[in-house]
Parts: C-alpha cells; sequence; structure tokens
C-alpha cells in the first residue's frame, strides 16, 4: 500500500495496528484492549483527515497508483460479458482509449474510456491514459453502433488530457474532439458519463457530454491540471496547490457550477481504500441514471441534452 504525504498519520497508525497484533500472536501478552485503542484512533485520524482534505489533495488521490482504472470498473460490472472492440477504421486502434459492450444484469451498455498503465510498461503502452485522434474516433464509431442498436453508452473517464504530440496534431485531435461533442450532443440513446479519476480539457470532453454526469468524490474535471496552470500564471510549478484552489476543479465545486449532475460518494480513503465498495456505489448510480432516461423518446433525450448544456454558465440578473 502507498500512501500520500497527507496520509502518513495513518501509515503510522496502522503500522501500530500491525505491530500490536504481532506481539499478542508471539507473547502470552493479551493486546486487544491496545489493538481496540489504536484502530479507534485510527478510524478517528481517516475521518479527520478525508474531511478536510484540500482541491490538491483531492488532486493527489485521484491519481493515486492503488486507484481502480476504466477496466478494473468494466470487469467489476460486467464480469467476464464484456466483448472488447477494436480499432476506429481508419488508422489503427488506440490503446489509450477501451470500449466495447458490456451487461450488467438484464442491460447490455457501450461502455468507452480512457485506460492507464500499472506499470512503466503498461503506461507506456496504454500512453499514460493519453488518447490519440484514433481513440477518439474509435469513441464515436462505439457511440454509433450503440445507437444503431439502442444501446446506452456509458463513457468513463480518467485522463492528464488528450495526446499533445505533433502527429496527433497532424491527424487532427482537436477536430476528433470537436465532432465527438458535436455528435454527442445529439446521440439518440442515453449517455451516462463517469468521472474516475482525472478529468482533464478536452481529453476528458470528448467522452464526456452526457445525460447525466457523474464525478467521483475524489476526482477533478478542469480545463487544465493545476501544474500547468501554475507553469503559465506563476512561470512555475510550485503553486500548483494555489491553482488547484483557484481552478475549483473539485466534485462539490462543480456540483455548485451545474456543470455536473452528482457526486458519487467515495469509501472512507478513497476509491483503492475499498474497490468492492465503490464498484457497488458507481454500479447503483450507473443503473439509477439509465432508470431516468430510458423511458425517454430519442427527440426528448436530445431535447433535454441540448437544454441541459445551452443553461450552462447562464446567469440571470
Amino acid at each position: 500500500m502507498e500512501y500520500l504525504d497527507f496520509e502518513l498519520p495513518i501509515k503510522e497508525l496502522e503500522e501500530q495496528l500491525e505491530k500490536c497484533a504481532i506481539i499478542g500472536e508471539e507473547s502470552d501478552v493479551d493486546v486487544t484492549q491496545t489493538c481496540k485503542q489504536i484502530e479507534k484512533k485510527l478510524v478517528e485520524t481517516k475521518k479527520e483527515i478525508y474531511k478536510n482534505l484540500t482541491a490538491w489533495q483531492r488532486v493527489q488521490l485521484s491519481r493515486h497508483p492503488n486507484r481502480p482504472y476504466t477496466l478494473d470498473y468494466i470487469n467489476a460490472l460486467c464480469g467476464d460479458t464484456f466483448l472488447e472492440l477494436h480499432g476506429d477504421r481508419n488508422v489503427k486502434d488506440d490503446k489509450a482509449m477501451i470500449g466495447g459492450l458490456g451487461k450488467m444484469g438484464d442491460q447490455t451498455y457501450m461502455f468507452i474510456g480512457q485506460q492507464k498503465g500499472y506499470n512503466t510498461k503498461t503506461r507506456q503502452y496504454r500512453n499514460f491514459g493519453m488518447a490519440n485522434p484514433e481513440g477518439y474516433r474509435k469513441a464515436l464509431r462505439l457511440m454509433k453502433s450503440a445507437e444503431k442498436f439502442n444501446l446506452p453508452v456509458v463513457t468513463i473517464i480518467d485522463t492528464p488530457g488528450a495526446y499533445p504530440g505533433l502527429e496527433a496534431e497532424e491527424r487532427g485531435q482537436g477536430e476528433a474532439i470537436a465532432r465527438n461533442i458535436f455528435e454527442m450532443t445529439r446521440l439518440k440513446v442515453p449517455i451516462i458519463v463517469v468521472i474516475i479519476g482525472e478529468g482533464a480539457s478536452g481529453g476528458a470532453l470528448g467522452i464526456g457530454v452526457g445525460d447525466k454526469v457523474l464525478m467521483l468524490e475524489n476526482t477533478w474535471y478542469s480545463v487544465i491540471s493545476p501544474e500547468s496552470c501554475s507553469s503559465i500564471l506563476w512561470r512555475s510549478w510550485e503553486f500548483k496547490e494555489q491553482a488547484a484552489e483557484a481552478l475549483k476543479l473539485t466534485a462539490k465545486d462543480m456540483k455548485k457550477q451545474k456543470l455536473i449532475d452528482a457526486i458519487v460518494k467515495e469509501p472512507l480513503g478513497g476509491a483503492h481504500a475499498n474497490r468492492e465498495q465503490t464498484f457497488i456505489t458507481v454500479k447503483k448510480a450507473i443503473e439509477s441514471a439509465y432508470d431516468e432516461f430510458k423511458n425517454l423518446s430519442p427527440k426528448e433525450l436530445v431535447e433535454k441534452r441540448m437544454d441541459k448544456y445551452s443553461e450552462m454558465g447562464v446567469f440571470k440578473g
């Protein structure tokens, strides 16, 4: 288990608890009471730390190396019913953007999302979750297939941004993202968006237009990352914490500004602290969102979605 800087008091208490248990096993000393006291203090410390997280600390949690990624969610939600589909029928198969058909209960969904890697090799293979234009075109192809067969779409966002390389720009990165946004606004099936980690820039928006946009508690959604914002405004990454606060990128901020529809609560300690509970909560949230839109006609669905996005940023004096 890896710990972030602000989680070090938790690490110390967990180590104490582990040592206490070992002493109890290896000797005749009754340490039950001591262990209970440490456990109680551990729970109190966790509640205190996670109750008062800053915007930057939530950004750190969203990037936690033990945090579940897109395929973890899909495999947990669909089991062995998930069938991955490949390629954009134009250039190649983008490994940073994954998608396919999967069943939850009796309903089949089209799942699409960015996938990060777990170690150096898989991070390079997945291009650190940064999709190329062919990734967004693959996503659009799958959405159009879902529309053809009247299947709801679930997009799972976790990306530091679209790939900014020269070859991506040459193949039309901006156009691919813009096309996706345009097509998603008028897709005739329900779209449910779930932000499970980082939601940065156009990379997130390229699959981020939906009837219901859900954000996990310790995630962020912004036009730019705190580090990049800091480097532009202050010419240094040292002010990333101030940038994170100023960007208003947390789930609570997004909900307050009506840019998302709901916050999905995470277990104490973050999604990685109790993966199974997180998967159950996300599954319920997706099913609940689908129930809300499944009986609407394609015309009503598109009109409602258009109205929702047209109203964003509108202030009535």
